[in-house]
């Protein structure tokens, strides 16, 4: 921006007529004047304005940049008249050319140079007169315009122009009350200057308003006196609206604030009051007193005790306004509100334990039968400290529920918290106090909202904790479950030893594998391995559809869903070894069931619903799963057993040949390699026994085989599929299909001997769940099979194989 007024200084009236531009006289009876007429060139340069146009009459400050303009105004000072034309541009952003210009604008004489440096110019202007331009040139000595004056004329008889006038300087005496800002120049104007000349007072009360710009070069372009005071009229009242209002908002604000004060000082004043009376303590002495009467009851050691003391004494000596008296406060909340010696009463009352795991949860025999175990060791021992339990098995099979049936069966303060994902050493041992925002660590935090010193504390996904530049949360867990080293835990933010000897710790995971053998070492192994069919519907009657039905706003009168049904949703719809997915399902019809109540009507009340089998379409869509997809009893497809985070689970090996000129072999389906050298050593071990098992021996010497395990989008690993894909390959080679019905699992060497696998439970619920009749396990493994509840073992055909001869005789001899 080139030239614009000074924002931080106001215009100023013109000085006295024996100082500035004599201005024109109409009465020519006065001998001696001479008329500005006289004394104003007619070519004159041109400077442009911005942001507001000047008026005349007016002494306005200019700050004058750019070389050529600085040159025209050094040129004007030398001239004889010290004259110069200012128009404003019309627009703010275009540049300093002739079409940008308005035709209207002021001619004023440089009164005095303020201030001239190499890239600037400072000048005080007096404001003469207006002028038009008639022709513009532009010139290499910048902007040079030929004009035509308007001289005002004496209008001081007219009574109409002098009302006007006082309504102008009647409003301008408001905007002083409202805003004392105007005053000084209102002062000096009305000093100088008379109602008698109402043009002049026009301009002036134009120029004093913070109207825009382009509205006021419209003032400066009315030469009609009537119809320019018309106009400036009309912006004081904007202004005198704009005044008031901000006026009125300066007094809310005001009001507001004093108002604060004033309660600030009364609140100050009653403090002091009761202070004086005794009424109140210092809020620092009633903190310290809360501390000390949280104390009464607990039985601290002697760290704690002797730093409870020592933090004491030292938040006594701190002012409330410091920094440090937050730490120290904080230190000393966390260090009193803890549970130091406060235990709740173990219940060992076998019978009502055995009846509340019962009542949560419907199987799971073997499982009961351990946690009623450790009740009664507890019993005869007198304390079940020290003991640290992990429950592993697939998800929704009732991990965390059981951990709170056990707290209430023992009667103790239950808590939970997850370490899934954790990977910061200081969630498990705390943050230092020098940190800002610093805090205890999680079993800290868990034994405040316990509440005693002997609660059942529940660490869910233990099997996921991750690692990371923060430290290792695992390695941190170590010395919480070890029960040597419990007993004087010292978390980083408290820096003093706490017992957490007495806490039942009950740790739940989806697999073993991820977990760190220290950390594994320390805990007693529970599995849960899922349901079957006959007990998943137990459980759907007994928990999940009453469940379903409050939850939904629903009762029994309402809704029931057969035996048939429930069965079929198990089979066809949610397979999977946990109660999540059948309960997911349960949900689904229970929500359409609300629906079609919801949509009832007086006219059309609606029954009961009663949800068969051949119902489930409608509420649940197409079967998921189906007979057919698990049995085909085709050349080269064989059923595996397997066993996976999410329980036991059946896999289909999949083997065909394509003719070629040379041998080769290779595997899909996402397998890892361990499985991966299980299918190369099923490969090798048939290619070295196709003439035993009576087949060609030159297959593979004129055909490449191709092995998949569906689904290929699904990752698998591990060495029980040796024997399935064994028996993959000689199925198609020979071009006979397995006996129907039947699954296997073993880990097969390159002689021919069948080794043991894990999770037999897992994989014979699985394979019951799936409806397989004939199974094939390793020998080794009876015993774990043996071992298994007699109605898992009921109505399955189960063979037990050294070698894989004993294999083959099963599959192939039907």
């Amino acid at each position: 921006m080139s030239e614009e007024h000074s924002e931080q200084e106001k215009p100023e009236q013109a000085p006295a007529p024996e100082q500035q531009a004599p201005t024109p006289e109409i009465d020519d009876s006065h001998e001696g004047l001479v008329l500005a007429t006289d004394i104003l060139p007619h070519k004159i340069p041109i400077i442009p304005l911005r942001p507001r146009p000047a008026f005349p009459s007016i002494l306005i400050p200019l700050n004058i940049t750019g070389a050529e303009k600085i040159a025209v105004i050094k040129r004007a000072v030398e001239g004889p008249s010290q004259t110069l034309g200012m128009v404003l541009v019309r627009h703010m952003d275009a540049r300093d050319e002739a079409e940008n210009l308005h035709a209207v604008g002021v001619v004023g004489k440089i009164v005095k140079v303020l201030k001239e440096d190499e890239d600037s110019v400072q000048i005080l202007v007096n404001c003469l007169e207006r002028f038009t331009i008639t022709e513009l040139h532009v010139t290499p000595n910048g902007l040079f315009a030929e004009v035509d004056y308007h001289f005002e004329k004496d209008l001081s008889a007219r009574q109409e122009l002098k009302a006007y006038s006082m309504a102008i300087i009647s409003t301008l005496k408001e905007l002083v009350q409202i805003n004392p800002l105007y005053s000084e120049e209102i002062k000096m104007f009305l000093g100088r200057s008379s109602m008698d000349d109402p043009g002049r007072l026009a301009d002036f009360a134009a120029n004093l308003t913070s109207a825009d710009g382009q509205e006021l070069q419209q003032v400066l372009e009315t030469f009609d006196v009537h119809d320019r005071i018309e106009q400036v009229l009309v912006l004081l009242k904007k202004e005198l609206e704009v005044s008031r209002l901000q006026s009125k908002i300066s007094k809310q604000i005001e009001k507001r604030i004093s108002s604060q004060q004033r309660e600030f000082f009364l609140r100050e004043q009653l403090k002091a009051i009761k202070k004086e009376l005794g009424l109140e303590k210092e809020g620092k002495v009633s903190e310290i007193e809360k501390f000390q009467q949280r104390l009464e009851g607990l039985k601290l050691n002697d760290e704690a005790q002797k730093a409870i003391d020592e933090e004491i004494e030292k938040l006594q000596l701190i002012e409330p306004s410091s920094p440090e008296y937050t730490v120290s406060r904080n230190y000393l909340d966390w260090l009193t509100i803890l549970p130091w010696g406060r235990f709740t009463r173990d219940s060992y009352d076998i019978a009502k334990a055995k009846k509340a795991l019962d009542t949560d949860h419907f199987g799971l025999d073997d499982v009961k039968e351990r946690i009623l175990e450790f009740i009664a060791v507890g019993k005869m021992k007198g304390d079940i400290s020290g003991s640290i339990l992990c429950l592993v098995g697939p998800p929704g099979v009732g991990k965390t529920s059981i951990g709170k049936s056990v707290a209430a069966a023992l009667k103790r303060n239950f808590f939970r918290f997850s370490l899934g994902g954790m990977r910061d050493e200081a969630e498990i041992k705390g943050h230092r106090r020098t940190y800002i925002g610093a805090m205890p660590g999680k079993f800290i935090q868990a034994m405040k909202q316990a509440g005693s010193a002997n609660p059942v504390l529940m660490l869910d996904e233990i099997d996921k904790i991750g690692a990371s530049f923060h430290g290792d949360p695992a390695s941190a867990l170590l010395e919480v479950l070890d029960p040597e080293q419990n007993s004087s835990f010292r978390d980083h933010y408290l820096d003093v030893p706490f017992d957490l000897s007495n806490v039942l710790f009950i740790a739940t995971a989806n697999q073993l594998d991820t977990i760190p053998a220290p950390l594994l070492d320390r805990m007693e192994i529970i599995r849960l391995s899922g349901y079957i069919l006959a007990e998943k519907v137990e459980i759907a009657r007994r928990y999940l559809i009453p469940k379903a039905l409050d939850h939904h706003g629903l009762t029994r009168q309402q809704v029931s869903i057969r035996k048939d049904a429930v069965e079929a949703i198990v089979e066809n719809y949610a397979r999977e070894a946990g109660v999540r997915g059948l309960e997911n399902r349960i949900k689904k019809i229970m929500r359409k069931a609300a629906m079609i109540f919801a949509s009832e009507t007086p006219e059309q009340p609606q029954t009961k619903l009663v949800i068969g089998k051949k119902d489930l379409e409608k509420y649940l869509g197409k079967p998921v799963f189906s007979q057919d997809e698990v049995f085909k009893s085709v050349p080269g497809v064989v059923t595996g057993l397997a066993w996976t985070s999410l329980g036991g689970a059946t896999l289909q090996i999949e083997a065909t040949a394509m003719a070629s000129q040379s041998k080769g072999f290779k595997q899909t389906g996402q397998l890892g390699k361990v499985m991966i050298e299980s299918s190369e050593i099923a490969y090798s071990y048939v290619m070295g026994h196709l003439e035993k098992f009576g087949l060609p021996g030159d297959f593979f010497d004129q055909h490449f085989v191709h092995l998949h395990v569906p689904a290929g989008a699904t990752p698998k690993d591990g060495p029980s599929a040796g024997v399935t894909m064994t028996t993959a390959l000689l199925s198609m080679i020979s071009g006979k299909p397995v006996r129907k019905k039947l699954g296997m699992t073993g880990e097969l060497t390159l002689t021919g001997q069948v080794l043991p696998i894990g999770g037999v439970k897992e994989k014979t619920i699985a394979a019951r769940r799936s409806g397989l009749k004939a199974l094939i396990f390793p020998e080794s493994n009876r015993k774990d099979f043996e071992e298994l509840p007699a109605h898992l073992r009921e109505g399955l055909e189960v063979h037990f194989a050294k070698t894989y001869d004993d294999v083959y005789a099963v599959a192939f001899h039907h």
